[in-house]
């Protein structure tokens, strides 16, 4: 079921799920803005629909097409997609008419440009960000090697829609993308630690 880079961006493209490496983990996605694809992610993963599914973006540029900021906080984005492609994720308003399973209800979109090719080609084939969650079932460990992908996993896909995409560089572990809430007057709510510093979004102006 592994698959060549063309046939990959045309099964995503056409609402199917792949399995892909992102710069820490192998994830698990489909285009965002399909709803039928949204929620078979989280039936293949048995995930709680509660649990909203991040995304990521292809470049900066489709930051608009799952989130609406605001005029307030677009001098704060202009410095934080500075450090776009990389381990930072914004939670900014969704836009309307996503699927409601992607972000929980919660009105909320987390968003980021991966450091890994592969992940952001896959969003830039499809025109749209992509749902970037572990391909592992819930509760499971996450893998860096398709070859340690789990085997439930893997046969809940449709062989004649979905499949695996297995680019390199492969996946390097580590620890997952720092989490902030961009509050305008450059202002973050920390949500997660992770792989980006604080103290780097401080050097460039930012408190928490």
């Amino acid at each position: 079921m592994t698959l060549t880079r063309q046939e990959a961006f045309r099964r995503i493209h056409m609402g199917g799920l792949l399995i892909y490496p992102t710069e820490t983990f192998f994830g698990i996605g489909c285009r965002a803005d399909d709803e039928a694809a949204v929620v078979r992610v989280f039936r293949c993963k048995r995930r709680s629909l509660s649990m909203p599914l991040p995304v990521i973006l292809g470049s900066a540029e489709q930051l608009g097409l799952v989130a609406c900021p605001g005029p307030e906080l677009a001098g704060d984005l202009d410095i934080l997609s500075r450090f776009w492609p990389g381990p930072l994720t914004l939670l900014l308003p969704v836009v309307s008419g996503l699927p409601e399973a992607l972000t929980g209800g919660s009105g909320r979109i987390a968003a980021r440009v991966s450091s890994h090719p592969a992940a952001r080609e896959l969003a830039l084939a499809c025109g749209f960000p992509i749902v970037s969650t572990s391909a592992n079932i819930s509760g499971r460990p996450a893998v860096t090697s398709a070859d340690a992908l789990d085997a439930e996993l893997v046969a809940s896909l449709n062989p004649e829609t979905d499949g695996v995409f297995d680019a390199l560089p492969a996946p390097g572990g580590g620890e997952a993308s720092t989490i902030v809430e961009p509050l305008g007057h450059r202002r973050l709510r920390l949500l997660r630690q992770g792989a980006l510093p604080a103290s780097s979004l401080e050097d460039a102006g930012f408190t928490f």
